[in-house]
């Protein structure tokens, strides 16, 4: 499922609601080792940046560092809420790859590959970098993902209620 959210101030956030990918599955106890249950949806969260992300300089830092602080606003928002009605939930820090809430494993989780596996978008290669392609942002996108064992409805209403707190608008 993906919501397209258009924020107040014309940028957008995808959120994707799946099922985790092979990797996810096979290497949980790697990435989130202190669960005990099985993740049921991965959360793949999507922004557009003001800029391209194809270069490293003050401009693209600062840009990731918002982005960044956006995902955490929102994110924290949906695993407290999912965590309240009794769903294991945690967020993987875009920056380091490890879970924000739980033991870090002994591998990290990488944005840009769990959305090529999951909604095929494609990777390059840039500087010795990955750099998701988004079909209409390009090159301008922040990947994020969030894991849960909530069902997707619960992820949905729980998304579409946050985006109201927040002041944002969500397309179903």
């Amino acid at each position: 499922m993906t919501i397209n959210n258009p924020t107040p101030s014309k940028e957008e956030i995808q959120v994707c609601i799946t099922a985790p990918s092979q990797f996810v599955l096979e290497y949980q106890q790697f990435l989130l080792p202190d669960w005990e249950i099985s993740i049921t949806h991965l959360v793949l969260i999507l922004q557009e940046s003001h800029i391209s992300l194809k270069e490293f300089n003050h401009r693209v830092v600062t840009e990731k560092d918002r982005l960044r602080a956006n995902f955490l606003r929102f994110g924290w928002e949906l695993i407290f809420t999912l965590q309240d009605q009794g769903y294991q939930s945690d967020l993987f820090d875009p920056r380091t790859g490890y879970p924000l809430l739980g033991q870090k494993g002994k591998f990290t989780l990488d944005d840009n590959a769990t959305v090529k596996a999951l909604l095929n978008y494609p990777v390059i290669e840039y500087n010795n970098c990955s750099l998701l392609e988004h079909p209409t942002w390009g090159d301008r996108v922040y990947p994020s993902t969030v894991a849960t064992t909530a069902p997707e409805d619960l992820i949905q209403d729980s998304a579409n209620k946050i985006s109201i707190a927040l002041g944002l608008r969500l397309k179903i």
